[in-house]
C-alpha cells in the first residue's frame, strides 16, 4: 500500500467529517468543503498552514508527539483513530528492526486449554483474520466458514466473497463495517505484512462492498461486543464475546463467546455442543432457513 496515500486519505476523511460548529468555528460564508478547511485544522492544531498541508500530503516524518496529539484533538479522533495516526507516523520513520516470523505452530498446551473449555465457543485467529485454532464448540459455531475450502479459513473472505455470510451474520452490514475497520487498523500496525496486504488487495479487487468500505478509512479496536449468528443447525444465537491477546504471539487473538444464562441461546449452544461431539454440526437442522 502507498503510505503517503494512506496518510492523505485518512486525514482528509477525518477532516471532512468535522463540521465547523462541532470544532467551535463559526461557519461564515458558503463553504466548498464538507468539513473543515486545511487552514482551520492548522489553526486548531497550532501549526502553520504549510506544515499541516505537508502532513496531509502524506509526510509525517519528524512530526512530534505533541503535534500528533494536538492534531488528534483538532480532528476529534477516538482511541482507535489516535492509535492509527501514531501507527502511520511510526511507519514514516526509519524502518523497524526485522520482526521474527509470526507463522507459529499451535502448541499442544494451547490446544489442550481450548479443548478443556466445553461450555463456551473459543477460537483463535491472527491479524489477517485467518483461523488458527479452536475448541470443538468454536469449530462447530463457525462450521459454515471452516467447512467451505473457498474461504481458506479466513473470516474476511467468507464475509465478502461468500453469499452464505449474509444469512450466517444477520447484522451483516454492521459486521462488515467492523471487519474492514479492524483490517485497516491491523494494516496500519503492520504495513510490511505482505500476506495482509495481499488479502486486502484481493478483497478490493473482488468485492465492491469491501472496496466501498475500505475507501472510508475507518478504524476500530476489536475487543468486545455482541455477535448475532444464524447457525444452519441450531438457529439464531446472540453471543457476547471478549477478545484476548497473546503476549507470546502479538499477531494472535483469542475470542471467547458466552450466552446469557437461561436464554434460548444458552440452550442452543448446549445442543450445538452435543451435536459437535456426535459430528452433526453441518447440513440442515431445526434452525435452517
Amino acid at each position: 500500500m502507498d503510505h503517503r496515500a494512506e496518510v492523505t486519505e485518512f486525514l482528509r476523511t477525518r477532516r471532512d467529517r468535522i463540521t465547523p460548529e462541532r470544532a467551535g468555528i463559526i461557519g461564515g460564508e458558503r463553504r466548498r468543503v464538507p468539513g473543515l478547511r486545511r487552514e482551520e485544522v492548522a489553526m486548531l492544531t497550532g501549526v502553520s498552514v504549510e506544515y499541516y498541508a505537508r502532513m496531509e500530503r502524506g509526510d509525517l516524518g519528524g512530526v512530534s508527539v505533541e503535534v500528533l496529539d494536538a492534531l488528534a484533538r483538532a480532528l476529534k479522533l477516538d482511541e482507535a483513530e489516535i492509535d492509527h495516526l501514531n501507527d502511520l507516523a511510526r511507519a514514516a520513520g526509519p524502518p523497524p528492526r526485522r520482526r521474527r516470523p509470526v507463522e507459529q505452530a499451535v502448541k499442544p498446551t494451547l490446544q489442550r486449554f481450548l479443548d478443556a473449555v466445553t461450555g463456551a465457543p473459543m477460537w483463535v485467529r491472527d491479524r489477517r483474520l485467518d483461523f488458527v485454532a479452536a475448541n470443538p464448540l468454536g469449530r462447530a459455531l463457525y462450521a459454515p466458514m471452516l467447512d467451505d475450502p473457498a474461504n481458506q479459513g479466513n473470516t474476511a473472505r467468507f464475509t465478502f466473497l461468500n453469499p452464505a455470510s449474509r444469512v450466517f451474520f444477520p447484522d451483516w452490514e454492521e459486521n462488515a463495517d467492523d471487519m474492514v475497520a479492524t483490517l485497516r487498523t491491523y494494516a496500519g500496525q503492520n504495513p510490511l505484512d505482505r500476506k495482509l496486504t495481499d488479502l486486502i488487495g484481493e478483497l478490493v479487487t473482488r468485492s465492491d462492498t469491501f472496496r466501498y468500505r475500505w475507501a472510508k478509512h475507518n478504524v476500530r479496536h476489536h475487543r468486545a461486543g455482541i455477535k448475532r449468528i444464524h447457525h444452519p443447525v441450531v438457529g439464531d444465537l446472540e453471543l457476547s464475546y471478549e477478545a484476548m491477546e497473546f503476549p507470546a504471539n502479538p499477531d494472535w487473538f483469542m475470542f471467547a463467546f458466552t450466552a446469557e444464562p437461561g436464554s434460548p441461546t444458552e440452550e442452543r449452544l448446549m445442543l450445538l455442543g452435543s451435536l459437535s461431539v456426535a459430528g452433526q454440526t453441518t447440513g440442515s437442522g431445526p434452525g435452517r432457513r
